[in-house]
């Protein structure tokens, strides 16, 4: 099984929304711009939003095993994908890759 290496790679915060919709929230997101987490394809990453986890982990899981080239070709490296939490007040997009 191969190890994944996750990249938060960019924070995107929707003021607007967030003054229009979003209650006061003490602390909604502390992930931090190339911050690494690693995973062994089953387990949460240590300080890993769960919002985060849920939005990824079949991408995980898929590449922990084998799985790439998803959606035929989206991403240049075959055995990554990038996606985004599910926060849409300010969603994160993560780099996720097989360790080689």
């Amino acid at each position: 099984m191969n190890k994944i290496k996750i990249t938060v790679m960019k924070k995107i915060s929707h003021a607007d929304l967030i003054e229009k919709y979003e209650n006061p929230l003490e602390n909604p997101c502390d992930m931090e711009v190339r911050q690494i987490f690693i995973s062994d394809g089953w387990e949460k990453p240590e300080g890993l939003c769960q919002s985060a986890w849920e939005s990824m982990s079949s991408f995980v899981r898929g590449l922990s095993h084998g799985a790439e080239n998803f959606y035929n070709g989206w991403m240049k490296n075959k055995k990554a994908v990038m996606i985004s939490c599910n926060d849409g007040f300010r969603p994160v997009s993560f780099l996720i890759e097989v360790i080689d």
